[in-house]
Parts: structure tokens; sequence; C-alpha cells
């Protein structure tokens, strides 16, 4: 069987690719599961500093999940579609916003339903020009069930939000943009390579720095001013007592570039 998620290794960045084009890369069970394997294992890797996520073929980076696959839970009872598609799909955008690496979306084609979800949950995102996201789940008579009730919002806004959720209308790479959801829109051909530099220049510093960065960010966004106040204040005083530190106050103070060692 053709692995439904590749995993190329390129240095000290791994490049995860949807590989179901001929679904336009839906996101079945399997693949999912799959996703969340190569996630479990690269967190763990230290040569691998920094995740891209792409779809496989020229027209999707992912249309969401399978519907064919969902409506037979849905035949099998709300528990069973609960547990195997929202809590599956929940598990997986959760995993991907709180990863301890930087990861970046390379949005190649349609981003619809859960590939719109994945975008929202990423911690940076490049798309294509040509690129098409949508909310269609309404479409199916059903909210959103990997996070996009809940990251959406809090990305772009209520209103601007809810007008996405409740037509389940297509919009455009740019408007992506404009509202949050990714980064930067390039030309297709320069989607992978505009990621893989975006991973680069987060690779000059430190991984802890970044890891503890990642954590702060993602932590107080729920909370109060304070309370995130607080969590910036435990990450730094986690920093502290690391060499990286040193290292990079010495490389500044000698007007030379670090060399972080992750430790």
């Amino acid at each position: 069987m053709t692995e439904t998620v590749l995993l190329d290794r390129q240095g000290p960045i791994a490049l995860l690719t949807l590989n179901r084009p001929e679904r336009l890369n839906a996101l079945n069970y399997a693949t999912n599961d799959l996703l969340m394997q190569h996630l479990d294992a690269l967190e763990l890797d230290d040569s691998i500093r920094a995740i891209v996520i792409t779809g496989a073929g020229p027209r999707a980076f992912s249309a969401g999940g399978d519907i064919h696959e969902f409506a037979q839970s849905i035949t099998q009872g709300v528990d069973i579609a609960v547990r195997d598609f929202c809590r599956r799909g929940q598990t997986m955008t959760a995993r991907l916003e709180t990863y301890s690496k930087p990861v970046i979306a390379a949005v190649n084609g349609l981003a619809y339903g859960g590939g719109c979800e994945i975008t929202e949950a990423v911690h940076l995102a490049v798309a294509a020009d040509t690129a098409l996201f949508a909310k269609p789940e309404i479409n199916l008579g059903i909210p959103p069930t990997f996070g996009g009730t809940q990251r959406l919002p809090r990305l772009a806004g209520r209103k601007r939000a809810l007008e996405l959720l409740l037509t389940g209308d297509p919009f455009s790479a740019d408007r992506a943009n404009e509202l949050g959801l990714v980064n930067k829109v390039v030309a297709p051909d320069k989607v992978l390579e505009t990621a893989f530099d975006l991973a680069q220049r987060i690779l000059r510093h430190s991984p802890l720095a970044a890891a503890r960065i990642l954590n702060a960010v993602t932590r107080g966004l729920n909370t109060t001013i304070a309370e995130g106040l607080q969590i910036e204040q435990e990450q730094f005083a986690r920093m502290a007592a690391t060499a990286d530190v040193h290292e990079g106050l010495n490389a500044w103070i000698e007007r030379r570039m670090p060399e972080y060692q992750g430790v």
C-alpha cells in the first residue's frame, strides 16, 4: 500500500507530505493516525528541528476529512462518530498547535475543512497564490470538527470568522493572508522553497529558545495578560539555566555567530 503520509528528511528539516492526491489529500483515519506517528517520532529526534507539511500533487494541500469514511461512522451512531472523527481530528490539530518544534504549512492548493484547520493550527504557513481555502462543513449540516470554530475566530476575529463558517464560501490565499491564516503568499513553484527558507531563518537560533517561545505563545493566548506574563517568566527561567543562553550572550558580546548546542 502507498504511504498516505510521506516523510523526507532534508538535514534538520522534515518534510511531511499528505499523500492521497487522487482524493485531494483528504484526511482519512489512516492518514491522520500516520501523521500523528510521524510527529511523535520526529519530536524525539534531536537531529530534526523544524517540520514542513504539504500536500501531494498540484491540486490540493488537503480537501479536509474523508467524507465517505466519516459518513460510515455517522451511521454507526453519535458516540462512534465523535470518537473516530471529531476527537481524532481535534487531537491531531492540538498536537500541531502545541508541538515543541516549529511547524510550517506549505499550502500548495485546495485547503478546505480539515486542511484549513491544519493551517490554522500550525505555527506558520506559506500559501500558493492559487490556493483556495474554505470552511464548507455547514454544507454537510455540521460545524467544523477539527477546531475550526475555535481557532479561526482567534485568528481572524469573531465576525470575519463567522462569515466564513456560516456561509461555507471559499476564499483566496490573499484573503487568508489578510485574516492571519498564512504568513506569506507566493507563486505555486515557490511554496516549498519559501517554507524551507522560513524554517532556515528560525534554525539560526537556539532550538530551546524556539521551544520556549512556542510554549509561551500557545499557552498564553487563552489566558489573561497576568497569567500570560507568568507563563513568559516561567519559560525565561527554564532558558536561563541553559548553555544556549550563555553561548548567545557571549556570541553577541564577542560579535560572532553563536553555535548553539540545544542544551
